[in-house]
């Protein structure tokens, strides 16, 4: 008798459009401003640190919630960056990329019969999580081109079996950071409710605003918040997949018991040379946001006249863009033609939906690249014009 093979957990999910982008964009020898990773590289210390530890034999596994030095450094860092003390023993710990800390965190807080509420457009972890954990996603559109919060609207999603919300700030795709407003509101929507928030902080030391955006400063929020955080976004290493998650105690405690059976444990000496990196340099994120706020200027100067309407970008490494003076095909389309046509490769923004046909004609951009691979897209695309 013929094996059947096994009935799928996510039978509406496939490859995903990051993979097929980047693939389409290597075989046509495009530019890649899909896929968010930089084209350079991080701190030499920090390279330089890994290949000692690795040399004096720091290979083996870590403590399960992270090198202690690293997360005494975290909790340094986030005293540093937004006036808040954390517990480096019970409130913090160090993951195998800010997507296992993500899936940890929904998996400790939902199960079968649950709700998450997600906005849309969304980083593309988070449904498949709820969906495997047996809960459901409440999903509530953003409107482009402001994507602000309808807290009204999120709101009437809740449900008595709402028990989790999932908010993206700086925000994948769009760039928009959420404001205090913002979080006053999600504090009242959450208080004297049985629900959690999750904070997918990946972007937070990239925001282009005079004050920081962070649950960490919202003392209400973050009492009943899992905050994730990536080394990976902030220092340029995407691949060596470390992230964190901060939360109180008893958040941590749950968080935990789905982390030591995901991964146990997370890339010894690189958990090392982050401790040595944050020790020699504890400033060495304070540059980021004018870094990338220089990227983000030259690639917009470069794109005027083009036909593409930039939207406003807060934060992040991602320029939101409209093509709608230049073509009036769907965006996944557009996008293939992007690298058949022009040699660049875009992010149809479409895929962040529950529901395409509520997204309006728009792509996205990575501007985590050199300068020069920047003016080079930008040539081309304007050439489309």
């Amino acid at each position: 008798m013929k094996r059947q093979p096994p009935t799928s957990r996510l039978p509406q999910i496939g490859e995903t459009v990051f993979t097929r982008m980047s693939a389409l964009a290597g075989e046509a020898g495009a530019i890649n401003l899909s896929q968010g990773f930089p084209d350079f590289d991080g701190p030499d210390l920090l390279f330089q640190r890994l290949a000692a530890h690795v040399a004096e034999g720091r290979n083996q596994y870590a403590p399960m919630p992270g090198l202690l030095t690293l997360r005494q450094a975290i909790a340094v860092q986030v005293a540093r960056h937004h006036g808040r003390h954390v517990d480096p023993d019970h409130e913090v710990t160090v993951t195998s990329g800010a997507t296992e800390a993500l899936y940890a965190a929904i998996a400790a807080m939902v199960g079968p019969g649950d709700e998450a509420v997600v906005l849309d457009p969304a980083y593309d972890a988070y449904v498949p999580a709820i969906l495997l954990n047996g809960a459901r996603a409440r999903r509530v559109p953003l409107e482009a081109p402001e994507f602000q919060v309808d807290w009204g609207r999120v709101s009437d999603a809740v449900t008595p079996k709402t028990r989790l919300v999932v908010i993206n700030t700086p925000h994948n795709p769009t760039g928009r950071v959420l404001g205090a407003d913002d979080l006053t509101q999600l504090a009242e929507l959450v208080r004297d409710r049985p629900i959690w928030v999750l904070s997918d902080e990946v972007y937070e030391h990239i925001q282009f605003g005079p004050v920081l955006s962070s649950v960490h400063r919202h003392p209400e929020l973050r009492a009943r918040s899992l905050v994730v955080s990536s080394f990976g976004k902030s220092l340029h290493i995407t691949g060596w997949k470390l992230g964190y998650c901060v939360a109180p105690a008893e958040l941590t405690r749950e968080l935990r018991k789905v982390h030591q059976y995901l991964t146990f444990s997370s890339f010894t000496p690189a958990q090392w040379a982050l401790a040595d990196l944050f020790a020699a340099q504890p400033d060495v994120m304070d540059g980021l946001a004018d870094f990338y706020r220089a990227k983000r200027d030259l690639f917009a100067e470069a794109l005027a006249g083009s036909g593409f309407d930039l939207l406003p970008c807060q934060g992040t490494y991602f320029q939101v863009a409209s093509y709608a003076r230049l073509s009036g095909l769907a965006d996944t389309e557009f996008a293939e033609q992007l690298i058949q046509k022009a040699g660049v490769a875009a992010i149809p923004v479409s895929v962040f939906y529950e529901a395409p046909q509520e997204c309006a004609p728009l792509v996205r951009f990575c501007f985590a690249k050199s300068d020069t691979t920047l003016l080079e897209a930008a040539r081309r695309l304007s050439a489309l014009r």
